[in-house]
């Protein structure tokens, strides 16, 4: 899928400057989407289609699939979780009223308080009454035939990841596929110029620039009483590793069996270990905002990454330019 291709990566660094859920201007000035690769990369994503039509199409796409395969399906518009409106959820860590409430939005996460409010539509699957008629044999051909068969253990590398093929990966691979069309960011044409955009990706995470800046950071977290960071990513993961450990205490490896029923079991969300972790986090959170705010820190992060890229388009234009048509051919 294109999702796991150039766009990807390029928001998987552009997290290490701008922080998860942090699209928004910074300073009044630079985003990351103001990167100078987002020219040759947007165009991954082909046609005019919104995230909802674009499901909506892959939907029906992969009901025709499974009707020609013997099964009933109803193109599922939700499909998966809990759906909320844009207006709904507020997602605003660079201002320090949002940031007093939410933190970094991990234990204090504001979907969760809408939730709770009742504010978002409750997942219902179309498709469930017809998937438990079926027998249990059945309901496996159902499965494997909408989403392919499950890779096998030896196929799954160390971080459980796995290398996606659109044709084992069913009709609702074939329906992507179909609607989508070749992804040339995956093809051996472009394999030299995805190594080399690994490669500006990893400069820039290690550039001594950015090091110099979060050396100047954490200098600053000192002073305010946070010392122990390197980043203000490391600040942020240290909530959620801390979170993650809570729930892990709650409810095991996942080799012995929980009875969450019991009187003794103690949900970990509501637990008082998690109110004082979500008390931590906003109180981190806010000496981090201060600190960026500062530094300018997320204006002079993005400059170091865009300075990077430039010198990277100059030296491969020829290829990026290959890949644009590529891609707004396929589009």
């Amino acid at each position: 899928m294109r999702t796991t291709g150039p766009l990807a990566a390029l928001a998987a660094t552009a997290l290490v400057f701008t922080l998860a859920g942090c699209s928004g201007a910074t300073d009044g000035e630079l985003t990351y989407e103001d990167s100078p690769l987002s020219e040759y990369l947007s165009a991954a994503y082909g046609g005019d289609l919104s995230p909802e039509e674009q499901q909506l199409q892959t939907e029906e796409l992969m009901a025709e699939c499974m009707a020609e395969e013997g099964f009933e399906y109803t193109p599922n518009t939700q499909n998966g979780g809990m759906v909320f409106s844009d207006d709904e959820v507020e997602w605003e860590p660079e201002k320090k009223d949002w940031v007093e409430k939410y933190g970094y939005g991990i234990v204090n996460n504001p979907y969760n308080e809408v939730m709770q409010e009742g504010g978002s539509e409750e997942y219902v699957d179309p498709n469930s009454e017809y998937v438990q008629s079926l027998s249990e044999s059945e309901q496996t051909a159902y499965y494997e035939t909408a989403y392919g068969v499950p890779p096998e253990e030896e196929e799954l590398a160390e971080d459980g990841s796995y290398e996606y093929n659109w044709e084992d990966a069913g009709c609702q691979g074939w329906a992507q596929h179909e609607l989508e069309g070749e992804d040339p960011w995956q093809s051996d044409e472009f394999a030299d110029l995805r190594d080399k955009m690994n490669a500006v990706f990893t400069e820039a995470q290690e550039s001594p620039e950015l090091n110099d800046l979060n050396a100047e950071w954490a200098a600053c977290m000192d002073d305010a009483g946070e010392p122990g960071f390197g980043s203000p990513m490391e600040s942020q993961q240290s909530i959620s590793d801390e979170q993650s450990a809570l729930f892990d205490a709650a409810y095991g490896d996942g080799t012995t069996e929980v009875d969450v029923e019991s009187p003794d079991f103690v949900d970990p969300s509501e637990s008082p270990e998690m109110k004082e972790l979500g008390e931590r986090e906003i109180e981190l959170a806010l000496a981090d905002l201060e600190c960026r705010t500062s530094l300018s820190y997320m204006k002079k992060s993005l400059e170091i990454q865009f300075a990077i890229e430039e010198k990277f388009i100059a030296e491969n234009k020829a290829d990026l330019e290959a890949f644009k048509a590529a891609a707004e051919q396929n589009s």
